[in-house]
């Protein structure tokens, strides 16, 4: 595909903004969507047309993106009677980047297929910061002629590309590291609580941490922000619950015994009610460190 090729994108959140960036950055012309016209002005600012349907937005397009928020949104934005697959034109092809279910991205395909419209499934392990940076890893599962087709667009806004299979892999790979990020995230909460209320400094036991064999680009990014204590969600704790539910929803389909995550999701779901839902989930160390009598900040 050229930069000729008509790109549809329909979510302008701060990940869909950063990813559509780089395709407009590529040159190829993008036309967006997003339920506020707030959101769809970020990028027409960067040069893209407006649209102000999911149909209008898919029309005339080559190939039509969707970052969106949970199962319903995906529902709604590809099975609707205004959704992607009633508007799309045959032989255009259907990216979602979403983090979903793999029973509801499954529906999308089934339909997918009556209409001729190749389906892919390209979840995303990154954040709004990576994103930005260009420096996401998308997972792909679905037609592998259609992943071919579009590959180069994706390497736009992207620092690496893995195919996984004919089906539903990528959803579920998107699921195993969301898993391990969960467990990871309330280990951290647990050893930093144990450091702090046995005298260690706080910022000297973050830079052993970074500089320990544990070392990871996710640990360094969250030993960075926890220096000063910067909770400033790249994922917020009310979001993470919503992923940990999907986790558990294919443990329980596939008949998978995960109590670590199943504990982690009742600390997140007393992180939320203690009033920091909209906090980054590492605000986990707050909570860890209120139950062990540390007074905050």
């Amino acid at each position: 595909m050229t930069n000729t090729t008509r790109i549809a994108w329909i979510g302008a959140g701060r990940m869909g903004v950063a990813m559509a960036g780089f395709i407009l950055k590529a040159g190829y012309p993008v036309t967006v969507y997003s339920p506020t016209p707030a959101s769809r002005a970020k990028l027409v600012a960067l040069g893209a047309s407006e649209a102000t349907s999911v149909a209008q937005c898919t029309q005339a397009a080559d190939i039509v993106f969707s970052c969106i928020s949970d199962d319903a949104a995906l529902r709604e934005v590809a099975l609707s009677a205004g959704g992607v697959l009633a508007n799309a034109k045959p032989g255009a092809i259907y990216a979602d980047t979403s983090t979903v279910s793999s029973e509801v991205s499954a529906e999308v395909g089934e339909v997918a297929a009556t209409r001729n419209v190749p389906y892919l499934r390209l979840p995303i392990s990154g954040n709004a910061a990576s994103a930005i940076k260009g420096e996401v890893t998308v997972m792909v599962s679905g037609p592998q002629a259609a992943w071919s087709a579009i590959k180069t667009v994706v390497e736009t806004f992207s620092k690496a590309q893995i195919f996984l299979g004919s089906g539903e892999e990528a959803r579920v790979m998107k699921l195993v590291i969301n898993s391990m990020v969960v467990t990871m995230a309330q280990g951290m909460a647990e050893a930093l609580t144990l450091g702090r209320k046995a005298g260690l400094d706080w910022h000297t036991m973050l830079d052993t941490i970074g500089q320990s064999t544990l070392s990871s680009p996710w640990l360094k990014a969250k030993v960075g922000l926890m220096k000063p204590r910067d909770f400033s969600p790249t994922m917020t704790s009310r979001l993470l619950m919503k992923d940990i539910d999907l986790i558990l929803l294919a443990a329980k389909h596939h008949g998978v015994p995960m109590p670590l995550t199943a504990t982690t999701r009742q600390l997140i779901q007393a992180l939320v009610g203690e009033g920091y839902g909209e906090e980054d989930y590492m605000a986990l160390i707050k909570l860890a460190e209120k139950q062990s009598g540390i007074k905050a900040g």
